[in-house]
């Protein structure tokens, strides 16, 4: 992304990004789109019990689908280095990639408030947690997101052409930066990241303190501290997994381009350091399918009684045909002894 009028004349290290790229990204699209397909036919068909959390995971598959639905138009983009299908479809994959991203921060930091409502607050939170109140909530994050996402991708020019190639979200010069993207930047570094981030780290310690507390576990009859710890170390894990690199990069990539952060080896190490951190950040639509399993005990049960019974129609089927076998065994002593 640089403009080549506003060099410091900085020899670039990125040249290895789109092979990267495409290979992350198919990786990505395959299992991606696998596991959400699976997790929305849990959502849709399999799952009889709904509750708040499931209401947050069933909008975070939903915003995984729609980012990785586009990644085929990126991967044709980085194999070939040319975009040939126009302004509105680069927009439109622009915008999604970052209403994923943040959609995923914002939705997870609602299953970890959730949780810590539960469990620190059983009683007093019944009021506030309710299917209505989960549904004005996801209203709100994706009101929230595409208001950040939307003008970053609509409102710029997204669409370059340099030496017969046509650049998509690319290549954007720094008074492009300065006067635009800098401020978005702003906008969703802090709401989209920073204040997850804190509550994340908040209420997983004030969950992890409440379950020190001997009569906690005792007051919850069936809660179980194993379950809930490795519930909450698995959520950290993947939240600060994807996207700490990608956003705290993503600070000083701005510096960069903005020129508030001046020198070759500062530009060529963000350079060097932000296809990485990307495709670390696009991996959260293969990672989300975990924090479903892990979260909710009700998809658990789903899973493993669908497990079950395919086992018992197995244990079934195997006995039919052993009686069948014995039923054939014996007509033909018979037989043989007539």
């Amino acid at each position: 992304m640089n403009n080549t009028t506003e060099q410091l004349n900085c020899t670039k290290y990125d040249d290895f990004k789109y092979m990267m790229y495409s290979t992350v990204f198919s990786i990505v699209f395959v299992i991606g789109l696998l596991t959400n397909m699976v997790a929305m036919y849990i959502f849709s068909c399999s799952l009889k019990l709904r509750n708040e959390t499931t209401t947050y995971m069933m909008n975070l598959v939903v915003s995984d689908l729609l980012f990785v639905l586009t990644l085929p138009l990126r991967i044709f983009y980085f194999i070939n280095g040319d975009w040939p299908f126009g302004g509105m479809l680069c927009k439109l994959s622009a915008s999604l990639f970052y209403t994923n991203m943040y959609g995923s921060i914002l939705f997870l930091t609602c299953i970890s408030v959730d949780r810590f409502l539960a469990i620190v607050y059983p009683f007093q939170s019944r009021m506030v947690r309710t299917g209505r109140n989960a549904k004005i909530v996801c209203c709100a994050v994706w009101v929230l997101v595409l208001a950040g996402s939307l003008p970053s991708g609509f409102l710029l020019e997204t669409t370059f052409r340099r030496d017969n190639r046509t650049y998509c979200f690319e290549n954007f010069s720094s008074k492009q930066w300065r006067s635009h993207l800098s401020k978005v930047v702003v906008f969703i570094e802090t709401v989209g990241f920073l204040i997850p981030l804190l509550l994340n780290v908040f209420c997983s310690a004030m969950v992890l303190q409440t379950l020190r507390r001997p009569r906690t576990l005792n007051r919850g009859g069936h809660m179980n501290k194993a379950k809930i710890l490795r519930m909450i170390v698995v959520h950290l894990l993947i939240f600060c997994f994807c996207f700490i690199p990608y956003n705290v990069n993503l600070v000083f990539y701005a510096m960069v381009r903005t020129k508030a952060l001046k020198g070759c080896f500062a530009e060529t190490v963000v350079r060097t350091i932000y296809p990485i951190a990307l495709c670390i950040a696009v991996s959260n639509c293969c990672f989300d399918p975990i924090v479903y399993y892990f979260t909710s005990e009700t998809i658990q049960n789903s899973i493993k009684r669908k497990s079950q019974s395919g086992s018992l129609y197995d244990v079934k089927s195997s006995s039919a045909l052993l009686s069948l076998r014995t039923i054939k065994s014996k007509m033909f002593h018979s037989e043989s002894t007539v």
